[in-house]
């Protein structure tokens, strides 16, 4: 399970329309396959033959963006190794530039089509993502797109590249973050320091690199007609449900709702503490004294207790994880190269997900495995959609199904801790889900102002994120670092890789939340709910996802309260 395997997978269902083991990246078959697609199309002449016809469409883009997955996966689970980039970066100078005036050239063909009219109510949505798709297209942005592409690849390399020598020994920065725990004050500051230092160190190259992003996605969305990038990814990500106003206010609920919470845990910390000023280098320790909490040794012990958790839980969920063991679909542990974060990929074809994260023994790898397996159940969940877009859901929904996921699995933590640790590691998660929101604004707020805002200057830049952490960025003392605070932005990579995708978090964790809640009174009734939205896919707009959980989709002050509240009141109880 370390990723480096390569992925030898086969697909879900047989093949109708590609070859078994054709080399579908080659640039001539390409352009066959899609001559193909265009020539099958003309020659429909019913509705049962348009509808066999996009099984067609579907095949070969799954197979293509299987490709895809499988190329990053393996780029990410080892960023120097020049070989695995080269194949990347193929599918990005080469592939995607064929493809795309292809693809939108067979879906204008399609929407002329008589019989797509007459597709019935079950096509609805995948109808939508058409006209969406081809009212957004232009030409031109392909190239703009494919450079987008490069810059992000040239973060997320520089950004795995960056090591720091501590106590005689080179650790990577999220290796030497462990260290952030420890009770001793003295090192925590020095460890934070160092980390600190060198990010600070390639503040210019991400600035250079992000100033370039903003000019490409400022042209891409010029060029398709939009006033401003921001409007732009809204209709791009195919948000029918809310708007750029909605995403305000839920900032300014969190700012009514939890800033006060967000106050009172800070206090609490300081004062546990003991400290006249709570400090940057002061937010991951236990409060109490307690040693850090270290639940497991190595990826394997990690591996096989989450899905001992899954097993107490429902079997169903059981079922789904020792998928992930059987067919090597994950890399958990942090080495030099590897690229930073976590994600969960979907293999189309196979059907398939593949969980990606960076784990060195902390408790936020727990959680952070429990995390993307939500997401790989959802992809599980929804795999027999007879739709290929339907295989996958809005974002927002996808967070709801893995942020659900950590709250189930709080109570059968005992796996790793003693009953004492659970109860820490269980306030640990209410604290964070509490805390997570002002932060959740502050990104969202950020790419609002940034990208709506006529002056893309780095001095601008630095104002706007200053502005926002003195609005949400709470209590702690950053006197003598500000220079790391105003530059604390660049360590968001989905501020660099996925613009505006952050405030999905906060949608669904208001879903996770209620989730939690209802799961309290009647577990297995609730999971039942969850699995049953999570195998709708994408087949039904985002609201109505949430109504098929049973959950609310509000942004509102008075929808936001009493979720957090019932948080506050169980971090109050775990204290105890």
């Amino acid at each position: 399970m370390n990723g480096t395997t390569a992925l030898n997978l086969s697909p879900y269902k047989s093949l109708g329309f590609l070859e078994p083991g054709q080399d579908i990246l080659e640039e001539n078959t390409l352009h066959q396959l899609f001559d193909r697609l265009e020539n099958e199309l003309k020659n429909v002449k019913s509705l049962e033959e348009l509808k066999r016809w996009i099984g067609y469409y579907d095949e070969l883009r799954e197979a293509l963006d299987e490709q895809r997955a499988i190329r990053y996966i393996s780029m990410t689970c080892q960023t120097d190794d020049e070989e695995r980039e080269k194949k990347y970066l193929y599918i990005i100078t080469v592939v995607d530039p064929l493809r795309k005036p292809r693809q939108i050239a067979i879906l204008k063909k399609l929407v002329e089509n008589p019989f797509f009219k007459e597709l019935e109510e079950s096509y609805n949505v995948f109808k939508r993502s058409v006209l969406s798709q081809l009212s957004i297209y232009r030409e031109e942005n392909v190239a703009r797109e494919i450079e987008e592409e490069k810059l992000c690849q040239q973060y997320q390399k520089i950004s795995a590249s960056l090591t720091a020598s501590y106590e005689g020994k080179e650790y990577t920065l999220v290796q030497l973050s462990r260290y952030l725990e420890e009770q001793d004050r003295e090192k925590r500051k020095r460890v934070w320091e160092t980390i600190a230092h060198k990010r600070l160190e390639k503040k210019e190259l991400f600035d250079e690199i992000f100033d370039k992003l903003l000019s490409i996605r400022s042209q891409i969305a010029a060029s398709a007609g939009f006033e401003n990038y921001r409007d732009y990814i809204f209709q791009k990500y195919q948000r029918f449900d809310y708007t750029p106003e909605d995403c305000l206010k839920l900032g300014k609920a969190i700012e009514e709702v939890v800033l006060p919470l967000q106050k009172e845990i800070e206090e609490w910390r300081k004062n546990a503490l003991n400290l006249d000023q709570l400090r940057p280098w002061d937010l991951s320790v236990d409060p109490e004294g307690a040693p850090p909490l270290r639940p497991f040794h190595n990826g394997k012990e990690l591996f096989e207790k989450v899905g001992n958790i899954f097993k107490r839980i429902d079997n169903r969920l059981w079922n789904f994880y020792k998928t992930l063991g059987e067919k090597n679909l994950i890399d958990l542990e942090n080495r030099k190269g590897k690229a930073p974060g976590g994600y969960q990929s979907t293999l189309p074809l196979a059907r398939l997900p593949f969980i990606f994260m960076n784990a060195v023994g902390t408790h936020r790898d727990l959680e952070t495995l429990l995390h993307e397996s939500g997401h790989a159940f959802h992809s599980l969940a929804c795999r027999d959609q007879f739709l290929y877009d339907y295989r996958s859901a809005p974002l927002e929904f996808c967070e709801v199904a893995s942020m659900s996921m950590e709250l189930f699995a709080a109570s059968y933590l005992d796996e790793f801790y003693s009953s004492s640790e659970l109860k820490r590691a269980n306030r640990k998660l209410f604290e964070g889900i509490i805390l997570f929101f002002p932060w959740m604004a502050t990104v969202d707020g950020f790419q609002q102002e940034l990208y709506v805002s006529p002056d893309k200057s780095r001095e601008k830049r630095g104002r706007i994120w200053e502005q926002l952490m003195d609005r949400f960025g709470g209590t702690v003392d950053w006197r003598g670092y500000e220079e790391a605070r105003r530059y604390l932005w660049q360590r968001q990579l989905h501020i660099f890789e996925v613009p505006f995708y952050y405030v999905e978090y906060g949608i669904a964790q208001i879903g996770a939340l209620a989730f939690w809640l209802a799961a309290k009174k009647d577990l297995k009734a609730t999971l039942d709910r969850y699995l049953y939205a999570l195998s709708l896919g994408g087949s039904r707009p985002l609201k109505e996802l949430f109504q098929a959980a049973g959950l609310p989709f509000d942004f509102s002050a008075p929808t936001l309260k009493p979720l957090v509240e019932a948080a506050r009141e169980e971090w109050l109880r775990l204290r105890e």
